[in-house]
Parts: C-alpha cells; structure tokens; sequence
C-alpha cells in the first residue's frame, strides 16, 4: 500500500488533518475508529438483551416502567456526551476525546456487571452514556478529515455499520451467554474494547489540529478562524439546517433506539421465548448493517437527505405493517427492512451533517444534532415502559416507532424543499 501523504486537494478544504498522514495510517485510523463504534453499539444493544434477566433475577423488584427508566439512563448520558465531547473536540483536536470517551465507556460498562442494586446499575449507565454519546460524533469528525472528500459520505455511512454490527453481537452473544453464565457476563464483554482496542487506539489514531490552529495555517494571510460554537450554528446560513437535521435525528433515534432497547422484550411479551426473542432483535441489526451499505452507494448516487427520505418511509411503513400479525417468517423481513430503514436513515442524516458544514463547526454540528436527538433516543425507552407497562401490549410500540420513522421522512422533506443552494444541493453526490 503506498505511504505517500495525502493530497490537499483529496482532502478537502475543509480539512485540519495533519499534512503529514499516509493513506496507510489514515486507513488504519478508520479502522479503529470503527472498531470503537462498534463496541459503542454493543453497549448500546447489550441493555435490551438482558431486560428479562434483570427483572426476574436480579431482586431489584423491577418492572416495565422502571426497566424504561433504566433503560433511558444510558441515553440521558449520550444526550451530554455528544454536546460535550464535540464541541471538545473542535477545540482540543479528535483524539483525545476519542480515547477518552471510548475508557470512560468500557469502564463503566464492566462496573455494571457488579452493580449490587437498581440505582447503581442505572449511575453506571449514565456515566457510560456520556462515553458512548461523546465518541460517534468525535470518531465521525475524525474521519471526514482523514478521508478524500469524493469518499467522505461513503465512508460515514460504513462507519456507522459499527453500531447494528456491535448491536448484532449483543444478540449473538446473548443466546448461548445468559442462560450460561446470567446477565453480568453481557457486560463484561466491554473487556475487550479496553484491553485490545482503545490501546490501538493509542498508537495508531493521529491527533488532528485543533480548528484554529489548522484553519490559521492554512493560510497566512487569512484571520484565524476560532472554533465554532452552537450561537454559530443557530444563526444564519445554518439555523434552518441545524434545526432540521436535529428534529429528524430525535425523530430517527426514537425508532431506531426504541427498537434497539425494546424490541426482544416486546417479542417476549408477544408469547415468544428468549432465544427467539434474540433472533427477531439479531434480524433488526442484520438489516441496519445492510442499510449502512445500501445508503452509503444511495447517499452518493442520489444525494444523502433524499436518500434518507426513502429509507425512513421504507421503516415507517414496515413496523406499521406488523400490525396485521404477518406469519413469523414475514416478520423477520419486516424488522430487516425497519433495520435497513431506521438505522439507513441516522447514517444518512450523520454524512449530510458532516458535508455541509465547515470544519472548524463540523464536530459542533455533529454533537449538535447527535445532542438533541438523543432526546428521542431518551424518551423512546421510557414511553416503551409506560406503554407495555399500561397494558397497550407490544401493537402499541410499533405504532409509536413507525410514526416516528415517517415524521424523519417528513422532517428530510422539508430540507430537501429548501431549494437551489440550500442543503438539498450541498448534499448531492
């Protein structure tokens, strides 16, 4: 593989990556970035496949409602971590926030295994959510620099193939493991990402110039530009985008969350035993890694907000579909194409964030939007609870979820409609 640097013109203008990277270790760096993505999707999915496990064995006297809340907790952590680590990361360069969300997640994760009662199980979610939510948007903001612009979209929505592939393990790994081993082994599989990964991490992730001083060099003769903070990206040309691409990701972190966190125990509540529970939660994230390569050829080839347009409809109408009790097979294709859908939609939503603002906003923008739709990823847990909890039974949450995935659609609709040289135009090809 050639060691030759990357050209400035691949890279972009809007690029603060050191001028000295090979295209072999930026490569590599994408490479564990993706790795780091994946764990924050096992950890992600892990709390959904031990819902019942909690409830039944642990003596914590739980139920729907309290397991939403717990269940919400890691989200809330996500929500403070994206604001947080992004703008960060602007400021202070990519890698050590990276690398501090990814130990702050790993460590917290395995404390959960040990975790005596309810309230401190859901302390240890918290603070892992804060890791969780912090490295997506920094790991993303580190890959757009390190990445030739023609690749940029392509690449980001093959980085978020991370999240089902880690989710996908949760189920995988759930089946044999708890009935073997109980609950806390799920958690302790988060050994592994601070043991063999975040020390890759370590040497092999660059550390990317702080906007300022990578906008300063730039250019001599231009003014320094400082790093952006949220007044810029809520005041014109941005207002109308940022607050589109954040409704649309609460609306999609709704869904795909929600479904994420919810869906093996409404399947069990539907009459269906833990293991097949399992199986209908591994074919969700089997379809969000095919959505993650069907949206990273469609972004390129028809524009990334159009693109998402289709893929929230596609998930909206399946999960509504589930309301005429198809035959099992069928429901497997059905949460598939919601997979394809609900997760297809967030990788959309994250590459057209990531193109259309500048670098020194580009991790702002990316917390940002990843902030606020956590509000969806943190009510989507809760409103699951009360619903099965009240008794509306499992029709109930598909309902919610799948006018979730056609608000998205909706919300994409208006961006698009914005009209020559707006987003919808920055976002083609």
């Amino acid at each position: 593989m050639t060691q030759s640097t990357l050209p400035a013109q691949d890279l972009g203008p809007n690029s603060s990556a050191p001028s000295s990277i090979t295209r072999r270790q930026a490569i590599v760096a994408v490479v564990v970035c993706w790795l780091l993505v994946v764990f924050d999707g096992y950890d992600l999915i892990v709390f959904g496949t031990v819902q019942t496990s909690l409830k039944e064995d642990t003596g914590w006297g739980l139920d729907d409602a309290s397991l939403g809340v717990l269940g919400s907790l890691a989200f809330v952590g996500m929500m403070i971590g994206a604001l947080m680590a992004g703008r960060i990361a602007d400021a202070l360069g990519r890698r050590r926030t990276i690398l501090a969300c990814a130990i702050t997640f790993s460590v917290f994760t395995l404390l959960c295994a040990v975790a005596p009662q309810a309230w401190i199980f859901g302390a240890f979610r918290l603070v892992a959510g804060i890791g969780l939510g912090g490295l997506v948007p920094s790991a993303n903001a580190m890959v757009a620099e390190l990445v030739p612009l023609r690749w940029r979209s392509s690449i980001a929505t093959l980085m978020m193939s991370g999240v089902p592939i880690g989710g996908s393990l949760a189920a995988l790994l759930g089946i044999p493991m708890i009935p073997a081993f109980g609950w806390p082994s799920m958690f302790l599989v988060a050994a592994v990402a601070l043991v063999i990964v975040v020390p890759l991490g370590f040497r092999y992730l660059p550390e990317t110039l702080p906007s300022e001083t990578a906008d300063a060099s730039a250019s001599t003769d231009a003014a320094p530009v400082r790093a952006g903070g949220f007044s810029q990206l809520l005041r014109t040309p941005y207002l109308l985008a940022s607050a589109m691409f954040a409704l649309a990701t609460l609306a999609t972190l709704f869904a795909w969350y929600g479904l994420g966190t919810w869906l093996p125990r409404a399947m069990e509540a539907q009459g269906y035993n833990l293991g097949s529970a399992l199986t209908f939660a591994l074919s969700l994230n089997i379809g969000a890694v095919l959505g993650s390569i069907a949206t990273a050829w469609a972004g390129d080839r028809f524009g990334a907000v159009r693109s998402g347009v289709v893929a929230a409809g596609l998930a909206g109408v399946a999960l509504l579909c589930l309301l005429l009790s198809p035959p099992v097979w069928l429901v497997y294709v059905i949460l598939m194409v919601a997979g394809v859908g609900t997760h297809g939609t967030q990788c959309l939503i994250i590459a057209a964030v990531a193109n259309h603002y500048p670098a020194h906003l580009r991790g702002t923008a990316l917390g940002w939007a990843l902030g606020v739709g956590r509000l969806g990823a943190v009510t989507a847990p809760l409103t699951a609870g009360f619903l099965l909890d009240g008794g509306y039974g499992a029709s109930s949450i598909f309902v919610a979820f799948g006018v979730a995935a056609l608000v998205a659609a909706v919300l994409q609709i208006a961006i698009v409609a914005q009209g020559n040289g707006g987003v919808a135009a920055k976002m083609r090809g």
